[in-house]
């Protein structure tokens, strides 16, 4: 592929033609017909380097991932697929007797059985694509998964989602992570969408209101990452592990981003005037701290005294930054957003995409260098970069 010239990035044909080639990375090798559910774990080169371990955010996205590529791409053979996800996710990983979903299995067995609401975000949303894309049955496991989130992590007093319970549902973690909240947010919109039921609209609003406004003042406008059980912030949770999986230390470059993106998908369906203005204090203060200006691209994560703790590029803050930086130009008619688009477009087509086998890199040293040739392990499924030319697909 010629890298000389860059594609023109605002353009219908270009985003559907990237979609089509990360499908082709992952479809079909990625479906396992004799087990059921997906395979998890992608080399460079697309072969599978773990046949066995599934975790319940690889197992969900890969739903969300068919779902929406049937939809878009119009292709009815992706709804057996969906249906194939769904029946593994409802096999293995649901306890029927319980509510819970099992977070990692080893084969059919289950080895992690706690109870992270994080997780239960992707199973609502992988349901309300799959009802978007037709799977009607999927609209009974969208109510269910609510109401047992409801009963289990929502809590009254702080209009918030709590993070982790134990399996039997008896012992529920102090600690609380604006995280969960955020894809509970996304998959609530997502509900909504898909049902039309208010209560689902309601609840997301609900979230990002207390996050974006009544958490963040508690750290100058900004969105810390993680609280204690009475949603205080706690500082040095995870000091020693700026780059962990889904609670890293610091403020995250890419969850500003995707928090003003999920604040401008709530404003067409809500008129609330602080959406905006939030949207584009979080978009531009993640550039402003988080731009790479010497190698280009965004950071992971920078404390808060404004210093980068951790200067590894990663392909999902790129991904949402750009669906944020569309969504923005789009909503404002500023072209500086559309500047903003097309330059993390650049350097994402230049570093993070693999021209030769497909879809992205996960993750580049602060040289735009890869540490490793593992492209997809456990978590990821490109669900953030193909969920973000699809958003940016409704607006051109």
């Amino acid at each position: 592929m010629n890298l000389k010239s860059n594609p023109t990035f605002k353009d219908k044909e270009f985003l559907i033609s990237h979609i089509k080639s990360i499908m082709r990375f992952y479809h079909p090798r990625c479906i396992d017909n004799e087990n059921g559910g997906f395979f998890q774990h992608f080399r460079d080169d697309g072969s599978v380097y773990d046949y066995d371990t599934r975790h319940l955010v690889s197992s969900t996205r890969f739903i969300f991932n068919y779902s929406m590529a049937s939809i878009e791409l119009d292709n009815d053979e992706y709804k057996d697929v969906i249906r194939h996800g769904i029946e593994y996710l409802r096999q293995f990983h649901l306890n029927t007797k319980t509510g819970s979903y099992a977070w990692i299995l080893k084969g059919k067995d289950v080895q992690d059985s706690t109870n992270y609401c994080y997780g239960f975000a992707f199973v609502l949303l992988a349901y309300s694509t799959a009802l978007r894309a037709g799977i009607l049955e999927a609209k009974d496991f969208i109510d269910e998964t609510f109401d047992v989130m409801e009963k289990h992590f929502w809590s009254k007093e702080h209009e918030l989602y709590s993070d982790e319970i134990s399996a039997d549902w008896q012992v529920v973690s102090s600690y609380r992570g604006q995280n969960t909240n955020m894809h509970s947010c996304e998959a609530l919109i997502m509900a909504f969408e898909a049902t039309g039921s208010q209560k689902y609209l309601d609840r997301a609003l609900i979230i990002a209101k207390n996050i974006c406004i009544r958490q963040a003042s508690l750290a100058e406008g900004l969105i810390w990452e993680h609280y204690d059980s009475n949603w205080e912030i706690n500082w040095v949770y995870n000091k020693d592990r700026p780059d962990d999986l889904f609670r890293p230390w610091g403020f995250q470059v890419g969850h500003l981003t995707e928090w003003a993106k999920l604040l401008l998908i709530l404003e067409r369906y809500v008129k609330e005037d602080w959406l905006l203005p939030r949207a584009q204090e979080l978009f531009d203060d993640a550039i402003e701290m988080g731009w790479d200006a010497e190698s280009e691209g965004l950071f992971y994560g920078f404390s808060p005294n404004g210093d980068i703790c951790d200067k590894d590029k990663y392909f999902w803050v790129q991904a949402e930054s750009i669906a944020a930086a569309a969504v923005l130009a789009n909503r404002t008619g500023d072209d500086y957003y559309w500047e903003w688009y097309d330059r993390i477009w650049s350097y994402s087509w230049k570093h993070m995409i693999d021209h030769k086998y497909g879809a992205w890199f996960r993750i580049l040293d602060s040289n735009n260098k890869k540490y490793d040739d593992l492209k997809s392990p456990a978590g990821k499924t490109d669900y953030h970069t193909m969920g973000a030319c699809y958003e940016i697909l409704k607006i051109i």
